[in-house]
């Protein structure tokens, strides 16, 4: 698969805007302050799903619905976000959406799920095994198989990467969360198309971290496991076609930890009032980790989402209160 190039997002975007207005990216000063550099983030959280999912959901069902006559249904697997997009966009074109999960999934993006009229079903302890459970259904039930990663997931989602790179200029380095990867492909493709020379830095969590192995390995490197609070990020194999993109165009691969995480949530929360979920703070996260390295730069960070179980939010705001050098405050200012 090849990267999209300007005119296949901006033909994305004509579909995408018809239902969204592009989101806001925001200079917040105290987070500047504590990192040491000027810290843009883009607010995919401000979106109706309350992620940045539902730009390629909403082009991919708009693409399907024209090439097919009739469609009998589609399926997919996801933690919830992938998930939301694929539900909200089949709801516009009355398509049946069948969405698998695993046990245990975010009950707040399950419900979210089913509000938005999809089919759920829980199989399997985690994504990769949902994945393959909606396979096999897809076949056994005639429905259509949407993967993770896609052509026109990738051509919708990179609609947030141009109008990031349109409005703030001479960005030096922007740090994206990977899950199955469209949400940095598509940062870099339009990096490229642009020609532009800034860092695109993926992140992962240490606890699901297939693609820095993979990277290393040459080739897709399966995980035992994937157990870490950012859900959107908790997959234990590399798609590979993401896999060759990311290996050629990113600067590098950052992994961080659980109490990292949990660290950027507590700093989204007290620097810039925004909520969000792990997947979405991980990216703030590894630009923490490398704030010595980013000192004085102009930095963007993807807010991918918010969805995140209140009980969670709760307890990792509850840990900060007791545990203050979660956020410690930097005496950089800017100027």
């Amino acid at each position: 698969m090849g990267l999209p190039n300007l005119e296949d997002v901006r033909q994305a975007g004509a579909v995408i805007y018809r239902d969204l207005a592009p989101t806001p990216q925001i200079h917040w000063p105290l987070l500047s302050n504590r990192i040491g550099a000027e810290v843009w983030v883009k607010h995919e959280n401000m979106l109706p799903v309350g992620a940045f999912k539902i730009r390629g959901g909403l082009y991919y069902m708009h693409s399907l619905a024209k090439s097919a006559s009739k469609i009998p249904g589609v399926i997919t697997a996801t933690r919830g976000n992938h998930g939301q997009s694929i539900a909200f966009a089949a709801s516009k074109h009355g398509i049946r959406a069948v969405i698998v999960v695993p046990k245990g999934n975010s009950v707040s993006k399950n419900h979210a799920m089913q509000s938005l009229g999809a089919e759920l079903i829980e199989h399997g302890e985690d994504f990769d095994t949902a994945s393959e459970h909606a396979r096999e259904l897809a076949c056994s039930a005639g429905l259509i198989p949407i993967a993770s990663f896609d052509p026109c997931l990738v051509a919708g989602v990179a609609t947030y990467a141009l109008e990031f790179f349109e409005a703030v200029q001479a960005l030096d380095a922007i740090y994206v969360p990977i899950g199955m990867g469209s949400g940095i492909c598509g940062v870099i493709a339009m990096r490229e198309a642009l020609g532009l020379t800034t860092e695109v830095i993926g992140v992962v969590a240490q606890e699901a971290n297939t693609y820095p192995l993979s990277m290393a390995a040459g080739h897709p490197v399966t995980t035992n496991s994937a157990d870490t609070i950012a859900d959107g990020l908790a997959v234990r194999k590399a798609s590979p076609q993401a896999l060759k993109i990311i290996t050629q165009h990113a600067a590098r691969i950052v992994e961080v930890s659980e109490s990292e995480i949990r660290s950027a949530i507590c700093c989204y929360d007290s620097d810039c009032h925004q909520i969000s979920e792990g997947a979405a703070a991980a990216a703030l996260a590894a630009l923490m980790q490398e704030r010595s390295k980013m000192a004085g730069k102009r930095v963007g960070v993807v807010l991918s989402g918010s969805n995140i179980d209140r009980e969670l939010y709760l307890d990792i705001l509850s840990s900060d209160r007791n545990s203050p050098r979660l956020c410690p405050q930097s005496r950089f200012s800017a100027g």
